[in-house]
């Protein structure tokens, strides 16, 4: 939106609902009072996703890529792969399973 914002609107809060704007602010992460003012008038809501179930899925998910890279390279090497190797791999993939449905259940619920 490349318009000049030319019009100013004013209203009055209590001490207390300032106190509860500027929680809300910090919870969201929007420092701009205006632009927090502006979101919630426009659209009504302002989301923040934390995104930490994320970020931990991901981990896991890397740990789990780099394990079965080691494996594929043990077994082209030698021929075999251990049991124990390929039982860590499964537990690792049902965590990464348990982690997804959480993170959609959490989702689901915005």
């Amino acid at each position: 939106m490349n318009e000049k914002r030319n019009i100013q609107l004013h209203f009055r809060l209590t001490q207390s609902e300032i106190e509860l704007m500027k929680t809300k602010m910090e919870k969201v992460g929007i420092l701009n009072q205006s632009a927090y003012l502006r979101k919630m008038a426009l659209n009504g809501y302002c989301v923040h996703l934390d995104l930490q179930d994320i970020k931990e899925l991901v981990s896991v998910l890397r740990i789990c890529s780099n394990n079965l890279n080691q494996y594929a390279k043990r077994a082209n090497q030698t021929g075999s792969i251990y049991e124990a190797d390929i039982k860590d791999l499964q537990d690792r993939l049902e965590q990464i399973w348990q982690m997804s449905k959480e993170v959609l259940v959490k989702l689901s619920n915005l």
